[in-house]
């Protein structure tokens, strides 16, 4: 699928530090934004040193279903504020919850992948009014890894950047996706997200688990792994939630797979009333 948006195409909003955060809003084809018959609106929250452009296909898809989109780069990410002073997930969330109220997208299906999926979490957790519906993609509630910001310190440090050439960066990375998230200058590509800035964003998952937010969940939730993914069985059972394996697919499953994760995902979505429908039942 094509990519249907250009980078002028997209929008900022300051959130509450001052931390601006880049983000695309679409609507159906023939639908305004103010439509009453459009379905719910989802909100996709990509993952560490992701980018919004990682959800091209899926937003396609959803699109082409009746949904408004709206994807956005985290704070420390892609087009948004690259240092913002406060990476912790309380202000990730804060992010979220600012784009919710700015675009009026009130109950919105929250979609994230890994550290975005556990953004997505704690959104529901702290704020069930906003949201509609839950789908976390290599994404859970446990936490408590002592070795994480170690490991993506290690990772990041390992990219040989500049990259020559887009096919370098893309044998690298795994894929065309991350690839396109690089700063391409005429020496090569290089970064969009600081070392430092990454690791303060795991920083949290090294002490803390979030099974008591999760407790609180009371909206529809889908869980979605990569077969050979990173998020373990044991946890995704203990979640007591629906849960989806894709075959052939490791932590970037939507990027692996993006057919399958949709096939998964468009049941679970049909299953939410349309606006209009939700409003003369109210």
């Amino acid at each position: 699928m094509t990519h249907p948006d250009r980078p002028d195409h997209f929008s900022r909003l300051a959130a509450r530090d001052g931390t601006r955060i880049a983000y695309l809003d679409r609507t159906p084809p023939g639908h305004p934004r103010t439509s009453r018959t459009v379905r719910p609106p989802v909100l996709l929250l990509h993952g560490l040193a992701g980018h919004m452009a990682e959800w091209d296909d899926l937003t396609t898809r959803l699109l082409a279903d009746g949904h408004r989109v709206v994807r956005y780069d985290a704070r420390g990410h892609g087009e948004s504020t690259r240092r913002p002073r406060d990476m912790t997930r309380a202000a990730a969330v804060q992010d979220a919850v600012t784009l919710i109220d700015h675009l009026s997208l009130s109950p919105t299906i929250l979609v994230g992948q890994s550290l975005g999926g556990l953004t997505a979490l704690l959104t529901a957790a702290a704020h069930p009014s906003l949201v509609d519906s839950l789908i976390l993609v290599e994404a859970g509630p446990a936490g408590r890894n002592p070795d994480l910001p170690g490991q993506i310190a290690g990772w990041l440090g390992s990219w040989p950047t500049p990259f020559k050439s887009f096919a370098d960066a893309t044998a690298f990375l795994g894929h065309e996706a991350w690839a396109r998230s690089l700063d391409w200058r005429e020496d090569g590509g290089h970064r969009r997200v600081d070392r430092d800035t990454m690791v303060a964003a795991v920083a949290e998952l090294a002490t803390e688990d979030y099974w008591e937010e999760w407790a609180r969940i009371t909206c529809p939730t889908l869980v979605i792994r990569g077969e050979n993914g990173t998020m373990p069985k044991a946890e995704a059972t203990a979640m007591r939630t629906d849960v989806a394996v894709i075959p052939n697919a490791g932590h970037d499953v939507h990027l692996d797979r993006p057919d399958a994760v949709y096939e998964v995902i468009a049941p679970f979505l049909k299953e939410r009333p349309s606006l209009q429908a939700r409003r003369r039942s109210n």
